[in-house]
């Protein structure tokens, strides 16, 4: 009998112990939620994984943009970071990224602000260094990102902003108009007079003409109504014209090729999707890997990584591209050194 008074006291002492212990672990036990699965309190989630949310800012939606921010999102994707994205109306795109960028900056949503095309970038750095925000930026898409006072240099950007320069291969794109065209001697391009990488790719290309003994037309716009007034004032001067990657341009692409087409001349694009669109062809660089890129920077940056220590980016290798339809509507012939070079027709 004392030895079943002695076993009966062991359990029941037993059972109190492991009721303390379950008492004083109970904010990390798992109880079911609505739907029936199991979730673990606050207490345990406080070493749970910090869930990102990433703001996305297109300046406006063009091809070239919706490439970047495909390859952007694909990253994102692959990496279950939240995102959202807003886009500039072509209307007023200026306007309505400064606003995006405003509100992203100062509502203590985003961890992190990418930003496409150098005036979506500039709002964005803008923004955020107004309301003294400690929230990285990263572009996508800026030509000459030093000029655009987002960084100090290429390889040390300074600040708390890098991203991926879409560095047009001008060299490439000069060689195809002459090995198209032979005897050319004028070349006409149209681009903003406020966009500093138009600027500085306008300064590159006139050099790169000058090595290869063509005379450069340039027409600067101010803004995108002012490219038709600008494209009848070029076409009539000049054999040829070639796309910088210009927004305003590329945005109001079909009007600068309507004229051109009237004129029987080609225009030259500056990446795969305007040759789609009616452009004869290219040296493409490919902005749905840039985009990719760019998303792979954001992910250091949220991974910890200083952002004022990350390089600025770029996909170094462009690809030449031809349409077939315009070199037949045209009457030009596709230059035997480009035989293998990427093909594509006029897209509906």
């Amino acid at each position: 009998m004392k030895k079943s008074i002695k076993v009966l006291a062991f359990i029941m002492c037993m059972i109190m112990t492991l009721s303390v212990v379950l008492s004083g672990c109970g904010e990390t036990v798992a109880q079911p939620d609505d739907k029936g699965n199991n979730t673990v309190a606050d207490a345990a989630t406080a070493d749970a994984p910090k869930e990102f949310k990433v703001g996305i800012i297109q300046f406006m939606p063009h091809s070239s943009l919706d490439n970047c921010c495909t390859g952007i999102k694909k990253a994102l994707d692959e990496n279950r970071i939240n995102y959202d994205v807003q886009i500039g109306s072509t209307a007023s795109p200026v306007d309505d990224c400064q606003g995006y960028a405003a509100r992203m900056a100062s509502t203590g949503e985003y961890d992190l602000i990418i930003a496409i095309a150098t005036p979506a970038a500039t709002a964005a750095y803008s923004a955020v260094r107004n309301a003294s925000a400690d929230i990285p930026v990263v572009f996508c898409a800026v030509s000459d990102p030093v000029a655009a006072k987002l960084v100090d240099s290429i390889e040390a950007p300074g600040h708390n902003c890098t991203g991926t320069s879409d560095v047009f291969d001008i060299p490439s794109q000069v060689n195809i108009i002459k090995a198209v065209q032979p005897e050319l001697t004028k070349l006409g391009v149209i681009y903003t007079t406020t966009e500093p990488n138009s600027l500085s790719q306008l300064a590159a290309l006139k050099e790169e003409c000058k090595k290869q003994g063509i005379e450069l037309v340039d027409q600067g716009i101010n803004e995108a109504a002012d490219l038709p007034a600008a494209a009848a004032a070029l076409i009539p001067e000049v054999e040829a014209v070639t796309n910088l990657t210009d927004n305003n341009v590329v945005d109001n692409m079909a009007v600068l090729l309507e004229q051109a087409k009237a004129a029987n001349i080609p225009v030259y694009g500056s990446e795969i999707e305007q040759v789609k669109k009616g452009c004869l062809a290219a040296a493409s660089i490919d902005y749905v890997s840039l985009g990719k890129l760019t998303g792979g920077l954001a992910l250091k940056i949220l991974d910890g990584a200083n952002a004022a220590e990350l390089p600025v980016l770029a996909v170094e290798i462009s690809t030449p591209v031809f349409n077939t339809d315009v070199a037949a509507q045209l009457g030009l012939e596709i230059p035997e050194a480009y035989a293998d070079a990427e093909k594509v027709t006029t897209a509906e």
